[in-house]
């Protein structure tokens, strides 16, 4: 028997960043989106806890207990007496180290097939707090949608959204460190007063009514500027993608993918068209929101 988990990356149409607390976290005003870009985990019994991976950019991920997964079962096994003796494989789409949660979003997936598999019965209260435990975003891989994330991130609640949102996606060449992104974030507000993380209230308003046009002016990254400081040449990707027809543009998350709001389908295409002859990023990729969380398929 195995049992495969489908989950999406996410887009943070707000990232409000507060000052470093004293554990080293800050505290953040966190809009999450789940956006159709998957991931596929399967989980199957084995007799040692083995990773494997495939798919775009598989020899980034680890395949050892490092790896999101294979914590997120460990996790699980040890709450319930289990031992962890499975085969994980990650079917990669999301982009990897591209600031759109895929290592978070496969711990989700691996936590949901795990507990399928071996029908622990765990509550979806214990596995929010497993989720919390092993990384801000992983709570939101979990349940998908939209959320206002609080805390450090994992503190979430649900947003309705009144309509579908679309979305390009440019893939860069390598990646982001997350840690050093917000080092730099440090380092660029040192001496500054830096405000307390609020959520904006007109960007949540513009996703329960569905609007695009309210949403692309709402958009915001606290960490972009640091995200630009460590990598200049995202500018020209987000200039190549505004010059293409995109309503907003920003760093997702700490990047160095970056994200396009488009008014339509069509539109997406097109700014996607754009991006891949321009010679700014990898790869674009074009996807809707809301997307669902972690479902077995």
């Amino acid at each position: 028997m195995s049992v495969t988990v489908r989950v999406p990356a996410k887009v943070n149409v707000q990232l409000a960043v507060g000052a470093p607390r004293p554990d080293g976290f800050h505290d953040l005003a966190n809009v999450f989106l789940a956006v159709g870009l998957y991931d596929e985990v399967t989980v199957t019994p084995a007799d040692a806890l083995t990773v494997t991976c495939s798919g775009p950019d598989a020899a980034q991920v680890p395949l050892d207990t490092g790896n999101l997964a294979a914590r997120a079962a460990i996790a699980l096994a040890e709450r319930h007496g289990i031992a962890p003796d499975v085969h994980i494989h990650i079917s990669k789409d999301i982009p990897v180290a591209g600031g759109m949660a895929g290592g978070s979003a496969d711990a989700a997936a691996a936590l949901v097939a795990c507990d399928a598999l071996w029908a622990t019965g765990a509550t979806r209260d214990e596995l929010l707090a497993i989720c919390a435990e092993l990384g801000s975003d992983v709570p939101f891989s979990l349940v998908g949608g939209a959320a206002l994330g609080i805390g450090r991130g994992e503190q979430l609640t649900p947003i309705d959204v009144g309509g579908t949102f679309h979305w390009v996606f440019a893939v860069a060449d390598g990646g982001l460190s997350t840690p050093a992104v917000y080092g730099e974030f440090d380092r660029l507000t040192a001496g500054t007063d830096v405000p307390a993380p609020e959520a904006s209230p007109v960007l949540l308003d513009a996703l329960r009514t569905g609007s695009t046009d309210v949403l692309a002016k709402a958009l915001s990254n606290d960490l972009q500027p640091a995200a630009l400081s460590l990598r200049p040449s995202l500018a020209d990707t987000l200039a190549a993608g505004t010059g293409a027809g995109a309503l907003a543009a920003l760093v997702s998350g700490s990047g160095p993918t970056t994200a396009f709001l488009a008014a339509d389908a069509e539109a997406a295409r097109k700014i996607a068209d754009t991006l891949r002859a321009s010679g700014t990023c990898r790869t674009a990729r074009v996807a809707v929101s809301p997307a669902p969380g972690a479902t077995i398929v």
